[in-house]
């Protein structure tokens, strides 16, 4: 699927993930800033790498501030930036939920 629009979802308070997606012409980026990178950054990108290939979303950059999140939280923050930057927010693809 290709994202239509930069997108935004989550906060910079603790415990939260706030994650952006632009539309670029090459291939995925991820770019992670993380007060708990060292210990747990490969699974941050994991996770979100994880829900974009579910979505069958390429060709976007992924710009993320954690802020200590959970996996769980990962994955609905990068699902609702997702569903905004396709611009079906009120579509839910419950087949990839």
């Amino acid at each position: 699927m290709e994202i239509k629009q930069t997108a935004m979802a989550g906060t910079l308070e603790s415990s939260d993930i706030q994650i952006t997606l632009t539309p670029i012409a090459g291939a995925t980026e991820i770019h992670l800033d993380s007060s708990v990178g060292k210990q747990f950054g490969e699974q941050i990108k994991q996770v979100i790498t994880e829900t974009l290939a579910s979505y069958k979303v390429e060709h976007v950059r992924v710009d993320a501030v954690d802020r200590g999140a959970l996996d769980c939280t990962i994955q609905a923050r990068t699902q609702t930036v997702i569903q905004r930057g396709l611009d079906q927010v009120d579509q839910v693809n419950w087949e990839v939920l």
